[in-house]
């Protein structure tokens, strides 16, 4: 049983990696499977419970990493809150570390963006780390209004997500061979970090914008 249940998991990830998750159908993911449509059902009960299921398989360990990731720099901080960079540290690492040794569930993230399937999976899978790194970040920004902390996050999971999947790629510019997930790091935490120091924005204060 376990075998049958892997084996239509890693094929769900591939399928819904290569084709998308609407142009993929269960009969295609049963052939390529070798199993039947009553092992799908009897394991996952409907295509949308196999990719929640897909999803949480690699999710579960990352947001796990992130948890204890957070816990440890609680601890090294002795009760004083835990800062910016160390959240972000905690929130990037294990995904960006992910992503460089796993290219087929990279793959599917992207996807699923392209999808718009990610609200999905965040509601399904995010809960306890969203809830965690939002009261963080309050606690270590606290004048910045609470709407503006919960964009800004926003802001980070979608530079986040499209460094997940992949270099950069301009019209004719050359940005040299990929990165190491170090190094990525490195640079998103001098980038987003900033972007979470900036001082709380006044409205039309850009331009002529006069919101």
């Amino acid at each position: 049983m376990p075998e049958t249940k892997d084996k239509i998991l890693d094929t769900a990830e591939r399928l819904f990696g290569e084709q998308g998750f609407g142009a993929t159908s269960l009969r295609h993911i049963i052939a390529e499977a070798g199993v039947n449509l009553a092992a799908v059902h009897y394991h996952f009960g409907s295509k949308e419970e196999l990719l929640d299921a897909v999803v949480v398989r690699k999710l579960a360990p990352i947001n796990a990493e992130r948890l204890a990731l957070l816990d440890k720099a609680a601890a090294r901080n002795s009760g004083a809150p835990v800062g910016v960079e160390q959240f972000l540290e905690a929130f990037l690492w294990p995904a960006l570390r992910r992503a460089a040794q796993d290219a087929a569930f990279t793959k599917l993230l992207g996807r699923l963006h392209a999808e718009g399937l990610m609200p999905r999976v965040v509601v399904n899978n995010f809960r306890e780390v969203a809830a965690r790194f939002l009261g963080g970040i309050r606690q270590a920004l606290p004048s910045l209004p609470d709407d503006e902390v919960v964009w800004r996050i926003h802001f980070m999971i979608g530079a986040m997500a499209h460094t997940l999947k992949g270099p950069p790629d301009f019209p004719g510019v050359m940005v040299g061979p990929a990165i190491d997930p170090k190094t990525q790091l490195r640079w998103m935490i001098a980038f987003l970090s900033a972007g979470f120091h900036a001082p709380a924005t006044q409205p039309a204060v850009y331009g002529e914008v006069k919101g």
